[in-house]
């Protein structure tokens, strides 16, 4: 194997550990309640109140700040432990779940009063989303297709039915 491609096959696990390092990085203010992730998440539950959905982003609600901080917290796990060769597969359910928590993080930024810009940081959070919207959609769909496919098969082999046994006469 050529350097190149030794180098090559690097790329996914760094874009793995940068997204884990945006995850976690998130969880001291979900995790905390600070006062930024008030705003963002009470200016979405407002938002959602608006829409008969009231306490929808609150402290208790579906997608609280401790609900996503938790999906986080699992993405960027499960994207580190799949860096080792034998749970690679895990890689693929850590850029999934940080595929799904990042859509609806842009989305909310773009199409609800949050913005791109909520805390005034120049959208750095907003900038932050969308690179790891695209590292997840990149690994799912280019660096680990396969890994996820054998990802799908063991999760549907949990729920398959057993196969009744065959009777011999």
């Amino acid at each position: 194997m050529s350097i190149r491609d030794r180098l090559i096959g690097l790329i996914p696990h760094g874009m793995a550990l940068f997204m884990s390092a945006v995850f976690l990085d998130s969880l001291r203010f979900k995790f905390t309640n600070h006062p930024k992730t008030q705003v963002i998440f009470g200016r979405l539950d407002g938002w959602a109140s608006e829409l008969g959905a009231p306490g929808l982003f609150a402290a208790t609600g579906l997608f609280s700040q401790y609900v996503i901080g938790s999906i986080e917290l699992l993405a960027a796990s499960l994207l580190m432990l799949g860096i080792l060769p034998r749970f690679r597969h895990l890689q693929a359910g850590g850029a999934l779940a940080g595929f799904l928590v990042m859509s609806g993080a842009v989305s909310f930024h773009l199409f609800t009063p949050l913005g791109v810009d909520p805390n005034n940081d120049g959208g750095g959070l907003f900038v932050a989303a969308c690179i790891n919207l695209a590292a997840a959609f990149l690994l799912l769909t280019i660096f680990r297709r396969r890994e996820f496919g054998v990802l799908v098969s063991r999760v549907l082999a949990i729920f398959a039915p057993l196969k009744p046994a065959t009777v011999r006469s």
